[in-house]
């Protein structure tokens, strides 16, 4: 099948990779001309495991290709994959302006019938929006095309997007019920029948509620995070394991395993604003949705917890002491750093008097471009980080070490080395990477969320 996808970031390139992978025919469209030459080039804008190797086989296959040329994007595909940002507006709601905008320019172009697919995450009701915008051109052109718009979430974890992508366990469509959404639904079929030989994974739903699906998931995973770090910090007060409670309640099949992982909170580019746009929502429609607003404070406070025990160890006035943190994405396998909880203990240390020593395995350059733009106007605070060349090289001189991403590559280090280069042996440790008892035989003081019971800390 003819696929255009609009937006060459997360979503969108994994999305045309697999969908080339799979034998189609896609064009990729962005307006970003740099990230068109990156491509075109053989790079990636991105980092995400194994997707580079998807894109440079169907490249050089020629069943995926890269432009900025918009008609040439809306001859192309029969079916139109929007997938460009969302980001949160002021108040919190979904910024449509560019979902809005690749409608209309669909419309501007379009001559015959489209599938208008809406992969970016978007709010109740924005398909009908889409539907107006496009035809809002099509009635200036005075053309008579039809079209459907259909709402087809995304459920891709950054780090293990491509897997997620070629193993969905649910494909989620919403279709209008008229001559139009059939049609749509149609085509549909063929494009996700690869994925349903084996057992159906499609779940065929209205538009509406296949829109408020996506929100209704992430708001469900923030709050299994936020309310086990709410626990964990009671944990640490009342003499418990939370490791020990985490592997109790996740045995009981109604509960599960999947995200009872107490942290320091969680980042990234769904969670955080899905929660809010959810909010949103809900107070566009006189509703205050309660357990989000107590998951969304849940979660900024938690990215204060390895500040706060750094702070109760060595005082709150830090000058002169000197901190290495490994990990600065939000999450392990990608560069993402937005709202990672690495940026709120670095300007918790910084702003105490602090130096630090930071190390990611992959996002280094994105930290630097991010922590400038964060400390643009505290210049000599930017001055007080150091970019190590690895793990090993930012404990040099450091009185304790602070983990925030739980990066494989971080879980067996080699702790006497650790010992031998901290001025402190002393390690905060925000993603329970180790065993508090283990860490205590080696003779490292150890700071783990919820797990004080362990160090009688």
């Amino acid at each position: 099948m003819k696929i255009t996808i609009i937006g060459t970031g997360y979503v969108g390139l994994v999305t045309g990779a697999c969908l080339a992978e799979l034998g189609n025919n896609v064009f990729c469209l962005d307006v970003d001309q740099s990230k068109i030459d990156i491509l075109n080039s053989g790079g990636i804008p991105i980092h995400e495991p194994g997707l580079e190797e998807v894109v440079a086989r169907n490249r050089a296959a020629g069943r995926i290709k890269f432009s900025t040329d918009i008609a040439a994007s809306v001859a192309h595909g029969d079916i139109q994959f929007i997938a460009v940002g969302t980001p949160p507006d002021e108040d919190g709601s979904a910024d449509l302006q560019y979902v809005l905008a690749a409608a209309r320019n669909i419309g501007k172009h379009m001559t015959g019938f489209k599938v208008i697919v809406d992969k970016s995450t978007v709010p109740v009701g924005t398909a009908e929006r889409v539907a107006a915008a496009l035809q809002s051109e099509l009635t200036q052109r005075d053309v008579d095309a039809s079209f459907s718009v259909v709402s087809n979430p995304e459920f891709l974890k950054e780090g293990a997007a491509v897997d997620d992508f070629m193993r969905p366990d649910r494909i989620v469509l919403g279709c209008d019920a008229n001559s139009q959404g059939e049609m749509a639904k149609e085509k549909m079929k063929v494009l996700y029948a690869p994925f349903n030989r084996n057992h159906e994974r499609i779940y065929w739903m209205d538009v509406r509620s296949a829109e408020f699906t996506k929100y209704a998931a992430n708001a469900m995973l923030a709050t299994r995070i936020s309310f086990m770090n709410e626990l964990a910090n009671l944990a640490d007060r009342v003499g418990v394991d939370i490791e020990a409670v985490r592997h109790g309640i996740g045995s009981d099949p109604r509960i599960g395993h999947s995200f009872l992982y107490a942290g320091c909170g969680y980042g990234g580019s769904c969670f955080p604003k899905d929660v809010q746009a959810l909010e949103r929502t809900a107070q566009d429609y006189g509703q205050d949705l309660l357990i989000l607003h107590a998951v969304e404070a849940v979660n900024a406070k938690q990215k204060q917890v390895l500040g706060a025990k750094i702070k109760t160890r060595f005082g709150d006035d830090l000058t002169g002491k000197h901190f290495a943190i490994w990990g600065l994405a939000f999450k392990p396998n990608t560069d993402d750093m937005r709202a990672a909880s690495s940026r709120v203990l670095l300007a918790e240390l910084l702003h105490a008097g602090a130096t630090v020593a930071v190390y990611d395995p992959v996002s280094m350059a994105e930290a630097k471009r991010v922590l400038a733009l964060d400390f643009a106007d505290a210049p000599e605070l930017l001055a007080k980080i150091t970019y190590a060349s690895d793990a090993m090289d930012a404990l040099d001189n450091a009185d304790a070490l602070a983990i925030v991403t739980e990066w494989k590559a971080f879980r067996s280090p080699d702790f006497d080395q650790v010992k031998l280069k901290l001025k402190q042996a002393i390690i905060f440790d925000g993603r329970n990477l180790f065993e508090p008892a283990a860490m205590t035989e080696i003779g490292l003081e150890y700071h783990g969320i919820g797990r004080s019971v362990l160090t009688r800390v």
